[in-house]
């Protein structure tokens, strides 16, 4: 940290300027005095207690605003009126048939649109595509905020925002073609989030119209208002312009204090206590020695403490390390340091600011000590074989699906190897086999790896080689290659020495994981040779059960005769239904002019109970149906009335429930015309039953 220099601009007129100085508006969040430009000084690093030391070397961290410069050159007022959002706000104003400019509320909704569908349009085209966690939530959040504001503001229960994309990508094709390079892509990863995400708002509105129906009185309940905001993406804002179209308010109190609590467990969850180094020896530079050994002899420059949720472990810094750190997908390496008798377990090594840090539960005895550092290397070498695999899958994805295919991540460590690629269909068994079948050739070949450190870029990109939109690139790379011909790729990662290592591939599923992107997960080596036997074992175990040298053809045939033996059965349930049905039409009694049923019956299946309810109450007219059964010692109890006695009689079926539920020992609920509940007590059903017809004739 430092001091910083900001600059400002006024780009108010000269009326208002005369009345007060730009001077006396600046940092007073005025929209036309503003910080376009901002210089800090980096010299110091602030300690955990919070004291100033001095950087051995400083520098300066400048930042400008590419949209407030935009304003300033353009003589606008607003970011929205440049031309960086000009187009979209054009296109959100036909699309909707609205004005920019004439209605606040409305104004702000495009505002949040337009902004929302650039960030989102280049962070999918960076690679990080909408997920439930991390870096991709915020990603769901925004698009949702976007598509919420069109929701609200202007009625659109459509996809709308993928259609904007291709604006972004086409506004930006001489800057970015990266971006325009994928804009199909872009596009159907958002409109499939959006479907999603429209199917949870109609979903959200069906919770809320079923909670109003059954609450008590006029307030609706903080907790259900965060619910809402937290599992459907309802804003506070929304929920309330529900409950006012209904009549209700919200407990906002109740609401502030739920969100409240998840932010402060968001914020326990997250919260990390750092302490400051400690220096054992002096000196800046690591030397990374994994790529070519896996022991070294080296020194402990620096270590801190570092504690999350309670639990305190180290990070080391050495001057000489062959442990690889997490990066590129592939896990970090776990191995010991050892001096003398002490043994001190390396857990995991990552990476920070281009700093290789050895994560340890214990601290050495004697951290000065020269120690003799060791990869585990079982792990390792098993970690690159399905690193090496990675890069055969990838080039024969390419040459099996097309040249569409791209990284969108992957997950590479001992026991398997997990690849996530573009790809919008499902993989047949068919590609899915000769994706295998490519792979498995290039490992028989055993084709010798390729290895070029500090290789210009310029030169790696003359080789053809595979670059991630995203990744960020120095001027030196490193190029791995397995055939010039089939795979050239630029990688930090470790690999074998020969394909050969690897040994056998086996792909074990390939799945969806998101709109466009597909997942298949791989095993080699030994695992591949364990699942090979596996699934022989079980192919010869199927033969000799079935009696049969075709098993597939065995199997097939006894599915079809449970699918025949499944249309008796239910075909003997539809039966003994009716005869049910016969039975109890003839225990229904009129009282004053209701068919009233209440009764207990025998049955092996719940779903039958429903069923009866409503077949009974079908049959007869103006029907009250009470029915309750003893299934495996467990109560069920369903009630069901003829909808227009609800209004007529004022009877509900949710307080018949209530009403049984303390003699069964259970609970349930439903709507006013159909309630069900389960309870633990046998003993209770026929009380429970007198109940209910008791309340029901009182009724009547």
């Amino acid at each position: 940290c430092g001091p910083c220099s900001e600059i400002h601009i006024d780009l108010r007129d000269e009326a208002e300027i005369a009345k007060i100085a730009g001077r006396d508006m600046v940092n007073k969040d005025h929209p036309q005095v503003i910080e376009i430009w901002n210089n800090v000084f980096i010299q110091y690093n602030r300690k955990a207690d919070k004291s100033l030391e001095s950087l051995p070397e400083k520098h300066v961290d400048t930042g400008m605003g590419l949209e407030r410069l935009a304003v300033v050159i353009q003589g606008k007022k607003s970011n929205y009126d440049t031309d960086v959002f000009s187009y979209l706000i054009q296109h959100v104003e036909t699309q909707f048939g609205v004005k920019y400019g004439q209605n606040t509320q409305t104004d702000i909704a495009i505002r949040v649109i337009v902004d929302h569908i650039r960030a989102i349009t280049f962070t999918i085209a960076d690679g990080q595509l909408p997920s439930n966690n991390g870096a991709g939530y915020v990603v769901r959040r925004i698009l949702r905020r976007a598509v919420r504001y069109a929701f609200r503001y202007f009625n659109c229960t459509q996809p709308f925002l993928h259609k904007m994309s291709g604006l972004v990508a086409d506004n930006f094709r001489d800057v970015f073609p990266e971006v325009l390079a994928q804009k199909d892509f872009i596009d159907k990863v958002i409109k499939e989030e959006e479907n999603a995400f429209l199917r949870t708002l109609s979903n959200g509105t069906r919770r809320f119209e079923s909670f109003i129906q059954q609450m008590v009185g006029k307030l609706i309940p903080g907790e259900f208002a965060f619910e809402l905001f937290d599992t459907y993406g309802f804003p506070i804002d929304l929920t309330q312009l529900m409950a006012q179209e209904e009549h209700l308010t919200v407990d906002i109190d109740g609401y502030n204090t739920a969100l409240a609590e998840q932010k402060r467990r968001s914020k326990d969850d997250a919260a990390k206590e750092q302490g400051d180094w400690t220096v054992v020896n002096e000196g800046t530079e690591v030397e990374f020695v994994g790529y070519d050994v896996l022991q070294a002899t080296t020194r402990i420059l620096r270590y801190r403490s570092i504690t999350t949720k309670g639990k305190t472990q180290y990070q080391l810094v050495l001057e000489k390390t062959p442990f690889y750190p997490e990066g590129g997908g592939q896990i970090g390496d776990t191995g010991q340091l050892i001096a003398g008798d002490d043994k001190v377990y390396i857990i995991d090594t990552k990476k920070e600011n281009d700093l290789i840090l050895h994560f340890t539960n214990t601290l050495p005895k004697n951290p000065e000590a020269i120690f003799a550092a060791e990869v585990n290397e079982k792990k390792r070498r098993d970690t690159e074989k399905n690193h090496s695999v990675t890069h055969l899958v990838h080039a024969a994805l390419r040459r099996v699906l097309g040249t569409h295919v791209a990284q969108k991540g992957s997950l590479v460590g001992p026991d398997y190897m997990r690849f996530d690629f573009s790809h919008f269909n499902k993989m047949s068994e068919e590609e899915i086999a000769e994706v295998e079948r490519i792979v498995n050739e290039k490992i028989r070949e055993n084709v010798t790896l390729g290895e070029a450190r500090n290789l210009p870029i310029a030169q790696a990109k003359e080789a053809g080689a595979m670059m991630l939109f995203g990744e960020k690139y120095g001027d030196h790379v490193r190029m791995i290659t397995f055939d010039p011909e089939y795979s050239i790729e630029l990688c930090g990662g470790t690999h074998v020495h020969a394909t050969g290592e690897i040994g056998l591939c086996k792909i074990v599923s390939e799945s969806a994981v998101a709109a466009g992107v597909r997942r298949i997960e791989v095993v080699t080596g030994e695992k591949a040779e364990e699942l090979a036997r596996n699934d022989a074992h079980v192919v010869a175990y199927l033969k000799n059960l079935l009696k049969s040298n075709d098993p597939i053809k065995a199997v097939e045939a006894l599915m079809e005769d449970k699918k025949k033996g499944e249309d008796q059965i239910q075909r003997f349930i539809e039966a003994r239904t009716a005869v049910f049905k016969n039975e109890l039409m003839k225990a229904v009694e009129e009282v004053n002019g209701v068919n009233l049923l209440v009764k207990q019956i025998s049955l092996d299946d719940a779903n039958q109970g429903k069923n009866l309810a409503f077949t009974i109450k079908n049959s007869a007219e103006n029907a009250v149906v009470v029915l309750a059964a003893n299934i495996d010692e467990k109560v069920n109890v369903w009630v069901i009335i003829s909808e227009h006695l609800v209004n007529e009689k004022g009877l509900d079926a949710r307080n018949i429930i209530k009403l049984m539920a303390a003699d069964i020992k259970g609970g349930g609920g439903g709507q006013p015309f159909f309630a069900s509940a389960g309870g633990k007590n046998p003993a209770g059903i026929e009380s429970a039953l007198q109940k209910a017809e008791t309340e029901i004739i009182a009724k009547l």
